[in-house]
């Protein structure tokens, strides 16, 4: 079941310290598009900077993990204060190693939190780190992305994915 989110969630901002407790969750590892932002957007989604101090006072260890380079992701990554890696190479457990070791946290604690189950959670589950799925802020309208979503589509029907109960 690598293709199954352990959690399913709206937006980030719906992700809460209890829900984190409750998985044994102490380090987020984010994705930046559709997740964070819309897709090479550069405003933060409604109450990011509230769940960001919420998730700081709470402990939690934030870091961005993005496919997309640097030019894009860093920039971003510093309007948010928190590390970065960029051209993750999602779904390869590269860059979710090396996030890890950044973090200095445990895969068991850990949680990637993005919007596709192609990068986001097929790597996260490869690695063995928790997977929170977020629906995208934003569908995006090139073929390619309309292609994947509607294969996504699929996976939710087959694995009956629904967002979780918290």
């Amino acid at each position: 079941m690598l293709l199954k989110p352990k959690i399913k969630l709206e937006r980030v901002t719906d992700i809460t310290p209890e829900i984190l407790k409750k998985y044994n969750i102490d380090s987020l590892i984010l994705d930046v598009d559709n997740t964070l932002s819309t897709h090479h957007g550069d405003v933060l989604t409604d109450g990011l900077e509230d769940w960001l101090k919420l998730m700081h006072d709470s402990g939690i260890k934030l870091m961005v993990l993005s496919n997309s380079k640097e030019r894009r992701v860093k920039p971003f990554a510093e309007k948010i204060n928190l590390p970065f890696i960029s051209l993750g190479l999602k779904p390869l457990p590269f860059g979710y190693i090396r996030a890890l070791k950044a973090l200095g946290s445990k895969r068991k604690n850990t949680a990637i939190v993005g919007d596709q189950i192609f990068t986001d959670v097929l790597g996260g589950n490869i690695v063995g780190v928790k997977t929170l799925l977020l629906t995208p802020i934003l569908l995006e309208s090139t073929a390619g992305f309309k292609f994947k979503r509607k294969i996504e589509r699929l996976v939710f029907k087959i694995y009956r994915i629904k967002n979780t109960e918290v």
